[in-house]
């Protein structure tokens, strides 16, 4: 949520970035928080000014009886009463006032950064790297497996149904489309993938965490799922429950109305879970598989910084993701997204995708984002600084590392051979061998 401070401060900046992020009435919102506040403040002034009265009205009331003016002080004591009911009318505005601010904040977008390319969509984003030759950006190395679009390379689902590693089928009798069964050769992979991102964020410093995988409306707003992703959700309405979205919400929901201290950050947690998204709206080819799903898996990290560090924090996680794919000898390429395409809460956001072969198309698998102080004042999730011990707001950050269903899509695809589907070196300790066969 956006701060007071920043909009009063540079208010045709913070609605420069919000048109750039293609949020419809941008000056009308900024506007109205500011008329709101106003009004909130006008409150206060006049509350003030009553109490101010109404105490100097009290004080004298005792000096009143004192020189026998009964009836002074009996008409005293009447105004200071209608001084108090004015002062509960006036503490009702300043409170309708609040709230009406906050409820509108909660429904405006973080403000991206200057480096956020314009655009209005996925179409527009910037390829600032990418390991496989003549696909744009800073090729970084060689591509071992030379990209191509081989028409004799099989599409993962019909590669998991060769080997019987998923049952998309099954899935839909249990539960419904979008909740794939893996079995056999295909569980153990997906166990291998979970362990090796953990034991990967483990080595880069990152705490594991083992949250819940419902939370509670407090919990989505803090991190900015609701109100905007709402519909999104899958909501136990009885219990007033989410099912997560990722694990970002109640990792970082562990610092909400938290006043941290400086030497503590920057925190740096991961954790595996279980992700629940509705993906309302979504049909075609490209949902058909794994490319898309109501359940799947994820190894998500999470970091709370200093304003000052998390530039380098961000960074730092960057490197961390693209290592990931590095070792699991996959084709990649990372993106900077538009600021159209950017999400809600997000200040700065870096997509990961790896290409499929098989289904010739570039499939995401991880957004790591930067969101400055957005998510840490609607959580309340501060520190204190070291040198004057003020109280200040965190930056937050997370980012997938990584989301298994198209990562598992392109081992299947990228991988295959006539033995069978080669298991990347990396990975092999953690499955047991060298093959899908």
């Amino acid at each position: 949520m956006l701060t007071l401070k920043q909009i009063y401060d540079d208010k045709e900046k913070i609605i420069a970035g919000l048109e750039k992020k293609h949020f419809n009435g941008a000056r009308a919102a900024i506007d109205e928080v500011l008329r709101l506040d106003g009004d909130r403040k006008s409150a206060q002034q006049a509350k003030d000014a009553a109490a101010a009265q109404m105490n100097q009205i009290s004080k004298s009331i005792g000096a009143l009886m004192a020189q026998g003016k009964r009836e002074e002080a009996e008409a005293a004591k009447t105004q200071t009463g209608a001084l108090k009911a004015q002062i509960a009318e006036f503490d009702q505005k300043m409170s309708e006032a609040e709230q009406a601010q906050t409820q509108l904040l909660l429904t405006i977008p973080n403000v991206p950064y200057d480096i956020v390319p314009e655009g209005a969509c996925a179409e527009d984003n910037l390829v600032v790297k990418s390991n496989v030759p003549h696909h744009g950006g800073e090729t970084v190395g060689t591509w071992v497996g030379e990209v191509n679009n081989d028409e004799a390379k099989l599409p993962h689902w019909e590669l998991a149904k060769k080997y019987n590693l998923i049952d998309f089928d099954l899935g839909v009798k249990i539960s419904g489309a979008g909740f794939p069964v893996y079995i056999g050769q295909g569980a153990r992979l997906q166990r291998a993938l979970i362990n090796f991102f953990l034991a990967e964020a483990n080595k880069a410093g990152y705490t594991e965490i083992m949250p819940p995988t419902v939370v509670n409306a407090a919990s989505g707003y803090g991190t900015g799922q609701l109100p905007d992703k709402e519909g999104q959700m899958y909501h136990c309405e009885v219990d007033d429950l989410y099912l997560i979205p990722t694990a970002e919400v109640p990792v970082t929901n562990l610092y909400r109305d938290v006043i941290l201290d400086e030497a503590q950050l920057p925190i740096k947690n991961c954790a595996y879970t279980e992700c629940f998204r509705r993906e309302a709206g979504s049909y075609g080819k490209d949902v058909r598989g794994l490319n898309r799903l109501h359940e799947f898996s994820k190894i998500e990290i999470v970091r709370i910084d200093t304003p000052e560090h998390s530039d380098a924090s961000h960074k730092e996680m960057l490197e961390h993701v693209e290592g990931l794919l590095q070792k699991l000898e996959l084709p990649y390429r990372i993106l900077r997204l538009s600021g159209g395409d950017m999400s809600f809460t997000a200040a700065l956001c870096y997509d990961f995708e790896v290409y499929s072969e098989a289904q010739h198309r570039w499939l995401e698998v991880s957004s790591t984002s930067n969101f400055d102080t957005y998510q840490a004042n609607r959580l309340k999730c501060r520190y204190r600084r070291a040198d004057d011990k003020k109280v200040t707001l965190c930056h937050t950050l997370n980012g997938s590392a990584l989301a298994l269903p198209r990562i598992v899509a392109a081992l299947l695809e990228n991988n295959q051979c006539e033995e069978g589907i080669r298991i990347p070196k990396a990975l092999q300790p953690f499955f047991g061998d060298d093959m899908i066969r």
